[in-house]
């Protein structure tokens, strides 16, 4: 695959996940010198070309001037969320994602779940977003550190989490119960619906609660990645 942008490149290059890069003439030499010390250590050659090349095989100009050829992005095993969790001697935190389809959304998510400290990002495998370069981008680097799983059948994962001591919380704007009172201390998993329909009623039905944030505005619901954010920020500040 594809993948453009300075820190996706600058963590795949540490992953060892990189075959060539593309580096548009004329960007900053200190960030030149410290893309070509990754891919010498990497034993990966760096080629410059016209910043044209590269918006022509990127289909955008936010590369940021560089370009690589990578080994495409995979998906975890479920088991790495409960191996992150243990390595840091934290109780799980889960992200997990009910037809979120927008790849910038879905690498928004990605970014802020492992910035805010989450342990693992959950899809189902026919309403997601693919791991494409578009999300790498959005991700900015994310996706080398945070084991991004895929199953097949969401509440049934719900179920198997619940088994383990999770507690499931859904996003929902409607709900009575707001953030602020939800015990979000423990192990859990927030469920995060597509942004036009929200949360499936299968999906709903298996949470231990909806949750909703508090808003002020006239406009009445929130970006999926926005309230991912949020909710993701308040469950590591219980901890």
């Amino acid at each position: 695959m594809l993948i453009y942008g300075r820190n996706p490149v600058t963590e795949a290059l540490r992953e060892g996940r990189v075959d060539e890069v593309l580096l548009a003439r004329g960007v900053d030499q200190a960030f030149e010198r410290q893309l070509r010390a990754l891919a010498e250590e990497a034993g990966v050659r760096v080629r410059l070309a016209p910043r044209i090349e590269l918006d022509g095989l990127a289909g955008t100009t936010a590369h940021q001037g560089v370009l690589a050829e990578a080994q495409e992005l995979s998906w975890a095993d479920p088991q790495e969320i409960w191996d992150l969790a243990e390595r840091r001697g934290e109780a799980p935190l889960l992200v997990l994602l009910d037809g979120i389809t927008d790849p910038r959304n879905f690498g928004a998510i990605i970014r802020s779940a492992e910035v805010l400290g989450a342990h693992g990002v959950v899809a189902e495998e026919r309403r997601s977003a693919p791991l494409s370069a578009v999300v790498a981008k959005t991700a900015a680097g994310a996706t080398a550190y945070l084991p991004l799983v895929q199953v097949k059948n969401l509440p049934r994962f719900m179920d198997e989490l619940k088994e383990r001591g999770v507690w499931v919380y859904g996003a929902a704007g409607e709900a009575a119960q707001p953030l602020e009172r939800t015990d979000l201390s423990g192990p859990v998993a927030l469920v995060i619906g597509s942004e036009g329909d929200g949360l499936r009623r299968l999906v709903r039905d298996r949470c231990d609660g909806l949750v909703s944030i508090p808003v002020r505005g006239q406009v009445s619901s929130l970006n999926a990645s926005v309230a991912a954010g949020i909710l993701i920020y308040e469950a590591a500040r219980r901890r």
